[in-house]
């Protein structure tokens, strides 16, 4: 499998892109602030064709370039239908003051959005997909998982695309609208019951395991992994 991947704007939001090999059909996950150029760059440099675009969650640091990579291409954007209305609405996702700070704004839905849901598995790029609800930063995000197949010694290892829900040493803020504590809480203890060896690429920062995260996150003390038949919310 590849998976590269840059931090994008000024937000330094993690924009990846994800295929089997180099020369073959990709997606592309959460293409934030200024990151036509650098996604162009490196979509040329392994000879990637993308066939969607994937969105962890509606905020503007993660959706900001999402209309422009799909009309050049002519491919669809899956995103949470709870954060839907943050595609051209990207105010609702922040507080009133830091509203203002992106006064005129417009950004626009790509002319092909498609709707994910909990549990489902997408078949893009010949890749499965894994869609995974986790709420709490907003309401409408999500996690994807992919096997990393045989570029890892462990047969059934995964890649996790946390968004917003884990990163290395911390976890999503959930002071914004649509954030929720509790919420975030339930999503991560469902998120713990990966195995250790699951990669871990955040939307911000760099990579981790599920296993490291476990062990060593502060934030994760309280987070009594869910033991329950379903890791949906």
């Amino acid at each position: 499998m590849l998976v590269a991947g840059f931090p994008a704007g000024s937000f330094q939001a993690n924009c990846y892109v994800v295929a089997p090999a180099p020369g073959e059909e990709c997606v592309v996950v959460d293409p934030g602030q200024d990151a036509v150029d650098d996604l162009d760059e490196l979509l040329r440099e392994h000879r990637l064709k993308p066939v969607a675009v994937l969105l962890t969650h509606g905020h503007l640091d993660h959706v900001w370039s999402v209309a422009p990579v799909c009309g050049a291409r002519d491919i669809p954007a899956w995103i949470h239908p709870e954060d839907r209305e943050l595609l051209s609405d990207p105010g609702k996702g922040f507080s009133a003051q830091a509203g203002q700070l992106f006064g005129g704004l417009e950004l626009s839905e790509p002319d092909d959005v498609k709707e994910l849901s909990d549990g489902a598995t997408l078949r893009l790029a010949g890749l499965d997909i894994t869609v995974d609800h986790a709420p709490g930063h907003t309401r409408g995000s999500v996690t994807f998982r992919t096997p990393l197949g045989d570029t890892d010694p462990a047969q059934d290892a995964e890649v996790l695309f946390s968004g917003d829900l884990l990163f290395a040493g911390s976890i999503g803020r959930t002071d914004l609208p649509g954030g929720d504590y509790a919420t975030i809480l339930g999503s991560l203890a469902r998120t713990l019951t990966l195995p250790d060896e699951t990669l871990v690429l955040p939307g911000h920062g760099p990579q981790t395991t599920i296993g490291r995260e476990r062990a060593t996150n502060p934030f994760l003390r309280e987070v009594v992994p869910h033991s329950g038949p379903s890791r949906g919310l």
